[in-house]
């Protein structure tokens, strides 16, 4: 029987189905961080249970850590509580554990795919929404919550029953200045917040295929942001390249095993899907966010919508949105004055996303009063930005270069947006107070949050490539 990648993937990983019931499904791989693991350790520690599999689980610091140069000494209470717990419970249960100085400490998202335990044909999970970044490998990956994530630290299954299927298919190529975070933002204002809901969602055409790995995980990563469970993208020679050179991939035969496998972890020709869903790129702008969530965005050649061409259902969240953000309908995003740029998170502080700002800030000046944090996503990135000298760019540009965290993303840590302060950042969340009570985010890639940092106010980063 024809299978698509998603429904080969759940299937090997059942390891019991029962009619009326969620299936048990076994995980292969299991991210853990400081903010949602306390609770679940505790459930082990209460009922005298060890970690099923410490191979399989893979512990970091990153929601709540200071970015800031003294981090190290945990300058927050919060911070400090939970990160001494998750060390302890590292060392009790025996979980590795990637910490501060390590040398691999990062957002979890993206020290799995550095390292190499994210694998073609994995299940993987997380107590955290955006686990689905790890499909860019052609891994079934979804965020758990915390008691789901004691149940697999104590038996390395989950109970789940499967979602419905989707594939999304990118038509057209992507042009100068259009990155990979253009095209999630293109698909979530295409079919809503709401729109990919129920679904696991595997994303195809020419445009995906020709995107790096790190692209990838960007695209990825956003899934959640229209509702769906997860999203992946079929491994091909791109992926196979990249995870040769990690540390953790298979190495001799072990690699020639692996790789037939993974070669076998995609849609055969025919197979089903419950939706389809085509998203013409031809001419796509720069997206920018307006509103408070993803799916308000239009590209940067276009305006704050006025609230009667909106569908009737979208007119009351659209006004709050515009309210919060202090837009009025009829706006044009060009040259809307911003107060900081955020360039980080799971979605876009890959070396990468670094390399790219920083050619766009490369001997140019942050405009004046605007605030840049730059935070890398991991220890990793952090050294080969140095090494590269792209830490000296930001920083004679006016930016400051912090430490790795999740850091302006949630506004768990210090690293808050003010008030009405309006920031261009790289983000994946929009939300009412999610960079910090009452702030403003709109949503860009990184080329774009970097050229609004140089400008001072949200800019056609086109004009600036020419």
């Amino acid at each position: 029987m024809q299978q698509n990648i998603i429904e080969k993937i759940w299937n090997t990983h059942v390891v019991e189905r029962r009619k009326g019931f969620p299936d048990i499904l076994a995980i292969d791989l299991h991210l853990v961080h400081e903010v949602t693991s306390p609770q679940a350790f505790q459930m082990l520690r209460e009922k005298k249970l060890p970690v099923f599999s410490t191979k399989q689980t893979l512990a970091t610091i990153d929601h709540n850590v200071s970015t800031t140069p003294n981090r190290e000494n945990l300058p927050n209470p919060i911070s400090r509580k939970q990160i001494l717990a998750l060390r302890e419970n590292a060392r009790e249960f025996n979980v590795r554990l990637f910490d501060m100085g390590s040398g691999k400490q990062g957002i979890v998202h993206m020290i799995g795919p550095e390292c190499g335990v994210t694998l073609p044909g994995s299940t993987i999970v997380c107590g955290d929404s955006h686990t689905s970044t790890h499909g860019a490998f052609g891994a079934l990956a979804f965020g758990i919550g915390t008691s789901e994530v004691g149940y697999v630290l104590a038996t390395g299954c989950i109970l789940h029953s499967p979602s419905e299927t989707m594939r999304v298919h990118f038509k057209g190529q992507k042009e100068a200045g259009i990155t990979a975070k253009d095209l999630i933002l293109k698909l979530i204002q295409h079919i809503g917040v709401s729109g990919g809901r129920g679904y696991t969602i595997e994303y195809t055409g020419e445009a995906i295929e020709a995107l790096t790995m790190e692209e990838r995980m960007t695209i990825c990563n956003m899934s959640i942001e229209c509702g769906a469970r997860a999203g992946l993208i079929a491994p091909d020679e791109i992926t196979y390249e990249y995870l040769k050179h990690t540390d953790a991939a298979p190495k001799g035969n072990k690699w020639e095993e692996a790789l037939k496998y993974f070669k076998s972890v995609r849609s055969d020709p025919g197979a089903h899907f419950d939706r389809e869903v085509e998203v013409d790129i031809t001419d796509l702008a720069p997206m920018v966010t307006w509103g408070t969530n993803p799916g308000q965005s239009s590209t940067i050649e276009g305006k704050v919508p006025l609230i009667a061409e909106l569908h009737s259902k979208e007119r009351a969240l659209a006004q709050r949105a515009m309210e919060y953000m202090g837009v009025e309908p009829g706006l044009p995003l060009l040259n809307l004055p911003i107060d900081y740029v955020f360039i980080g998170s799971c979605t876009n502080a890959r070396i990468s996303d670094l390399r790219a700002a920083a050619e766009i800030m490369r001997g140019k000046k942050v405009a004046k009063d605007v605030v840049v944090y730059v935070v890398p996503g991991s220890e990793n990135v952090h050294h080969q930005a140095e090494k590269e000298g792209l830490i000296e760019i930001f920083v004679q540009a006016g930016a400051e270069f912090r430490h790795p965290g999740c850091s302006s993303c949630l506004a768990m840590n210090e690293d808050k947006i003010p008030p009405k302060a309006r920031c261009a950042s790289t983000s994946n969340r929009n939300f009412i107070g999610r960079q910090g009570p009452g702030a403003r985010t709109h949503l860009m890639s990184p080329i774009m949050a970097a050229a609004a940092a140089i400008a001072g106010k949200i800019v056609d980063v086109r004009g600036v490539l020419i």
